[in-house]
């Protein structure tokens, strides 16, 4: 059978077995083992136990369950309320300045958690009862939450970012660089909507119910935040500093925050601790279990030499390059409204890296453009990850609301692409800047 036909029935299958309602992994295990014993018989399949380990067998990914208990033991604390409430006191006066603290609350706990759900939940349990009250729409309310909870892929650490450097052999230090100014462009341009909209809506109603905090309100809540924000700060410094590797400093990160939480929040309870590493523990294994199925199945397609026919395929279309990208993208964008971030890097980065890097894009610069396009699949249907989250906690606003409310900031986000386009440069300085230009 011709590669690419037999690309097309490859992408067909995979798509009915993971719609019908299996796990990622065990969905592309399958896939790569029927597709090995039908076209290149029983005897290839000898290979996928030691293929599987063999993904797995990497220092670099020790750094995805350190960074994964980081959150976790942020995120079993109050720290989230916390960073909202001081946020909160020290914005209160900025038009929309409830909108723009639960923004800033979420970029900031995206950077300590990494993790988009964790964010929704730790900033929506207060954010979105407390903007209702002052008279701010459920839209808005439940669709900046769901929005500012994406950031959390983006700004480093990035667990989406370390699986991105995994499966393409890139510079994982280099990729939470790239992030930096991406990640602040994409938090300032929620937040300019934000007060644009309060403007544009004469929210004057939220504005008059805004509560006034005094100079010692403001400062009495900052020694709970500051402790977290100076282990990020830390752990981004060792990290870029060449003083330890990213899978030593994750694992100094992640120890010093559950001794902060001890410390800060009396987590002395065992029962608290072990919550923290039961939950870290499920979502380590489940993430690390599908890189190793996107490693057998990546194999599968090497083997029937479906990669290299639709490199070449798309070699010979001769396009301009930036039509290229906008197919490429739209792709991208279309797979993150099924798929979960991970699972979509590990299946399309390795086959889109070489073609992107011979039509001259720099795979940094690109490892950012699909965070951003997984993010737009977070709060979009029919998976939307952070719509469901969202409408768990406030199960009143239904998701239609929640939907309705997020779509300017998925413009923002596209916004953010085209300027990523217009000036690559916002994602590349930073990273050539602090560790030269990669060879």
């Amino acid at each position: 059978m011709d590669p690419l036909m037999l690309g097309l029935l490859v992408a067909v299958a995979t798509v009915v077995v993971l719609f019908s309602g299996v796990s990622v992994a065990v969905g592309l295990l399958i896939v790569a083992t029927l597709f090995l014993w039908v076209f290149d018989g029983a005897r290839s399949l000898e290979a996928l136990p030691e293929l599987f380990y063999a993904e797995l067998n990497s220092f670099a990914l020790l750094s995805i369950p350190m960074f994964i208990i980081m959150g976790a033991a942020i995120a079993s604390t109050r720290a989230g309320p916390d960073l909202y409430e001081a946020l909160e006191r020290w914005l209160t006066k900025v038009p929309g300045g409830l909108v723009v603290s639960n923004l800033g609350a979420c970029a900031l706990f995206a950077a300590m958690s990494g993790s988009s759900p964790a964010t929704c939940a730790a900033i929506g349990k207060m954010g979105i009862p407390e903007m209702r009250r002052r008279g701010y729409p459920s839209e808005v309310a439940a669709g900046s939450i769901a929005a500012g909870g994406t950031l959390g892929i983006l700004i480093p650490p990035s667990v989406t970012m370390i699986v991105y450097g995994i499966a393409t052999e890139t510079s994982i230090g280099r990729l939470f660089l790239a992030g930096v100014i991406p990640g602040i462009l994409l938090t300032l341009l929620f937040i300019a909507w934000a007060i644009f909209d309060t403007w544009r809506r004469g929210a004057a109603s939220a504005a008059l119910a805004s509560a006034r905090y005094t100079w010692r309100q403001r400062f009495e809540i900052l020694p709970r935040v500051l402790p977290f924000l100076a282990i990020i700060a830390g752990v981004l410094y060792a990290l870029y500093g060449g003083v330890a590797t990213p899978s030593e400093t994750a694992a100094v990160g992640a120890l010093l925050c559950i001794v902060a939480a001890i410390l800060i929040y009396r987590m002395f309870s065992g029962r608290d601790l072990w919550v923290v590493l039961r939950d870290s523990t499920r979502e380590s294994v489940m993430i690390l279990f599908i890189i190793g199925a996107a490693g057998v199945f990546s194999f599968m397609l090497s083997s029937l030499f479906v990669t290299q026919s639709v490199a070449q395929w798309i070699a010979a279309l001769e396009v301009n390059r930036w039509v290229l990208m906008a197919v490429i993208n739209l792709f991208l964008l279309v797979a993150g409204f099924f798929l979960p971030p991970v699972a979509v890097i590990l299946m399309s980065a390795p086959i889109l890296l070489p073609i992107i890097t011979a039509a001259g894009f720099d795979p940094y610069w690109f490892a950012v453009i699909v965070t951003i396009n997984m993010e737009i699949g977070l709060i979009t249907p029919p998976v939307g990850l952070n719509l469901y989250v969202i409408n768990g906690i406030a199960p009143d606003i239904t998701l239609r609301q929640v939907l309705v409310g997020s779509m300017p900031f998925v413009g923002c986000m596209i916004l953010a692409i085209i300027l990523l386009c217009l000036f690559p440069g916002l994602a590349t300085w930073l990273p050539q800047a602090v560790m030269g230009v990669a060879l």
